[in-house]
């Protein structure tokens, strides 16, 4: 973590994660996860519904859909968070599916949100309220469920060398969707909390080839090695107070060095995006409210590199209430709206 450009060893993350934080959380769970799971498409202070200051860009790129061959099948009924399986090298694994009530046979796009170490996709679905973004802006959403004990993604640079089986999974639940559902090819994205948001950042070294863009939240990283075959749509979230992933690097539960907002760190990883992308490495602040600051770099066409810096803002996904029992959060800005609006503007251009 001392230079903020390697991925956050696990046992670090996994320590940070689960003595710092996880235990806190884990006991609110007990108290407020039913009412929660009851109210998760309803309630007023979801991410789904939280106040932004702003108004979200919601031009999208232009471009013919790209139809996945289960746009020939009839038309499919609506599913909210229904557990599918698929089998991946000899493994049963699952993820939970959202479909909008309005589809109507014409090629959507989907959303991959993938959930932080030990939490586990109904958390996740819980904590971005991406089902009730999806059914209002006719979307899909998966929420794939890690693996391991605590649960979790594959971010190992050891295991770089070897079948990467989240990977594996990543591509296997793709091709099943796209042949069940009515899948526009060319505008599928990937998101992700903490240790979801680092294999967030892999797939955008990996899997450039189905994904338009990406948006990890408290733990974007650049990889090693990182290949993608064509510029990078990266959007990424991280709060300067963060207990977990520091924003300048350093090691969890220690003192953090002083906030230094073009310092080491998380600055320091999206400044090597916008290097990967060939962006101009100057990059621009705007005040988006009190508390929180857009970074943005110049950068030529297919490639876009934005930063969303939360001044004090701690180990959680902006705009949601669930996640901000895990720490000092903001409602300032609601992640899931500024991520679905970044994405509606990126389409996968072929070769």
């Amino acid at each position: 973590m001392g230079s903020g450009l390697d991925t956050p060893n696990r046992a670090v993350l996994c320590f940070a994660t689960m003595g710092g934080h996880t235990g806190r959380r884990r006991g609110l769970i007990a108290i407020v996860v039913v009412s929660i799971i009851a109210a998760a498409c309803s309630s007023p202070h979801s991410a789904g519904s939280a106040a932004t200051s702003n108004t979200p860009d919601m031009s999208v790129n232009s471009g013919a859909p790209v139809a996945s061959t289960g746009c020939s099948s009839p038309a499919s009924v609506s599913v909210t968070q229904l557990r599918q399986n698929v089998t991946v090298d000899g493994v049963q694994r699952w993820y939970l599916l959202t479909t909008p009530t309005t589809h109507k046979g014409a090629p959507l796009p989907v959303v991959v949100d993938l959930h932080g170490l030990s939490e586990g996709a109904t958390l996740e679905a819980i904590t971005t309220q991406f089902s009730s973004k999806a059914i209002a802006n006719d979307f899909i959403v998966v929420f794939p469920q890690g693996t391991g004990n605590p649960v979790g993604w594959d971010i190992d640079p050891s295991t770089r060398a070897h079948p990467n089986h989240d990977i594996d999974f990543m591509n296997a639940m793709l091709d099943r969707l796209e042949e069940q559902v009515c899948v526009d090819k060319s505008r599928i994205y990937a998101t992700g909390l903490s240790d979801g948001a680092l294999f967030t950042s892999l797939l955008a070294c990996t899997m450039t080839n189905r994904f338009a863009a990406f948006a990890p939240v408290a733990g974007v990283v650049m990889p090693a090695p990182c290949s993608p075959t064509h510029p990078v749509a990266i959007l990424a979230f991280h709060g300067t107070a963060d207990p977990t992933l520091p924003f300048n690097g350093g090691t969890p539960g220690t003192t953090p060095p002083p906030v230094d907002l073009h310092g080491s760190g998380y600055p320091a990883n999206v400044q090597a995006w916008a290097r990967k992308d060939h962006c101009n490495p100057n990059s621009t602040d705007t005040p988006v409210t009190t508390h929180v600051i857009l970074r943005t770099y110049r950068c030529p066409p297919g490639a876009a590199v934005a930063f969303y810096i939360i001044l004090g803002g701690g180990h959680a996904w902006p705009g949601s209430e669930f996640s901000a029992i895990n720490g000092p959060s903001t409602f300032e800005i609601n992640a899931t709206d500024l991520i679905w609006a970044f994405f509606h503007r990126h389409r996968l251009v072929a070769s």
